[in-house]
């Protein structure tokens, strides 16, 4: 926690029109927020939020798993993730907690939203209060956005569904959209009284609230990642599952730019800098992104390098083939391996389990007598680590052949030793 108020109020990162990245994260970036002040605020696959200024993070830690929405209030900053809980910054308060993974959250003047997996919306006052759970709605929310005053709100489901809720009552107001695929983005735009949605299926479409017509950009891809609004409204950025960025201008109603902006992966993440000169972006790479937005097909693409997880299974054995697929993605092998959302595994076998310096480990683990061996590497994936070690913050995973057991153990043997 050292360090993470004097990041609040550290000079501002200048708006820049130009290219730049903002590198340290240890996983993919699953959610972005620009501050008024310029600030950046960004969410990772690592269990972290990087918060940025002048491009120097500070990491605000204390999430059990990956971090999935970030968002700037008045005076603190809001993520929400995969362990479920709502926190607050810099302090990391659990503010809330629901009974699935948690995909997005809002801030208005008085509440924090908080779309969940487990069917339901909770409505967490500012003031402390007793929170509102809105729903459940049968299946999995996507998305939420805040009416401009705050007593309203739409959600974007996993059954297609684009609700509007009154935040008094809890009750479902209207049912604005039945898309039929999963709803995963909303983009509200009040002063022109419309709003944009993204799915599953790859359809991309903005509503006139008043009318009911739409305007509909829906192109050969899916899904719909992730959708920002410019600062002046005149730019719809949409992020889809095969790497696009496309910019849809809102006064003429058309797409201004369609640029790749991977060289594999989605685009997971978007967000537009406080001046809107600059977009925002995230994906399978470890960095975030920013293009100017004059020029987006001049710049440089997402992840120059790809990620060890998409590497050819038929240029592996079967021993790193295991690693690759079970265990990359959260642990690098190096000692001075990037941050991840679990420990560096070099020099793993004879140390004990949670005793890595400097890194967040749960209570299981943090008080385990478990020693890293051959046996005790076997049983983690023979059992699972829910079963193994119930309580930590590894995913639920099992290897269940015990000859790719022996391949990976012999693999983490070869590789792993200080001397690599």
């Amino acid at each position: 926690m050292r360090g993470l108020i004097l990041a609040l109020v550290l000079a501002p990162l200048p708006a820049l029109a130009e290219f730049f990245t903002l590198k340290g994260h240890g996983g993919p970036i699953m959610g972005i927020a620009s501050a008024p002040d310029g600030r950046i605020a960004t969410a990772s696959f690592d269990n972290s939020v990087g918060l940025w200024s002048d491009r120097t993070p500070q990491w605000l830690e204390g999430h059990e798993a990956a971090v999935n929405s970030v968002a700037f209030g008045d005076t603190a900053i809001y993520s929400a993730g995969d362990d479920f809980t709502l926190r607050r910054w810099p302090d990391g308060q659990i503010l809330g907690r629901h009974k699935g993974k948690i995909v997005d959250i809002a801030v208005s003047d008085s509440y924090i939203a908080t779309a969940s997996w487990d069917g339901t919306i909770g409505v967490w006052p500012l003031d402390g209060t007793e929170p509102r759970v809105l729903g459940p709605t049968g299946s999995g929310v996507n998305a939420v956005v805040f009416t401009p005053n705050g007593d309203a709100l739409y959600t974007g489901g996993v059954d297609g569904a684009v609700r509007l809720w009154d935040v008094a009552t809890g009750q479902e107001k209207l049912r604005l959209v039945d898309n039929g695929f999963g709803i995963n983005e909303l983009v509200l735009n009040p002063h022109e009284n419309w709003i944009a949605y993204g799915a599953v299926d790859g359809v991309t479409r903005i509503r006139d609230l008043t009318t009911g017509d739409e305007h509909d950009f829906t192109l050969d891809r899916r899904p719909i990642l992730a959708l920002a609004l410019s600062p002046d409204r005149s730019l719809l950025a949409v992020g889809d599952g095969e790497g696009h960025i496309m910019l849809v201008d809102t006064i003429d109603w058309r797409i201004a730019q369609d640029f790749r902006a991977t060289l594999r992966g989605p685009v997971w993440a978007l967000a537009f800098s406080t001046d809107g000169k600059n977009i925002y972006a995230g994906g399978i790479d470890e960095a975030m992104y920013s293009w100017p937005v004059s020029d987006l097909g001049d710049q440089q693409q997402m992840a120059a390098t790809e990620p060890s997880f998409l590497k050819n299974p038929d240029q592996m054995d079967n021993g790193e083939r295991q690693f690759v697929r079970k265990c990359s993605i959260c642990h690098s092998l190096t000692a001075d391996g990037h941050r991840r959302a679990g420990p560096t595994l070099s020099g793993v076998f004879g140390r004990r389990a949670g005793s890595l310096p400097g890194y967040f480990y749960s209570d299981t683990l943090q008080d385990s007598d478990i020693i890293w061996n051959d046996e005790t590497i076997n049983a983690l994936f023979d059992q699972g680590p829910d079963h193994y070690i119930p309580g930590s913050k590894m995913p639920m995973q099992r290897i269940t052949q015990a000859d790719d057991r022996k391949d990976l153990i012999a693999f983490l043997r070869r590789v792993t030793a200080p001397e690599n």
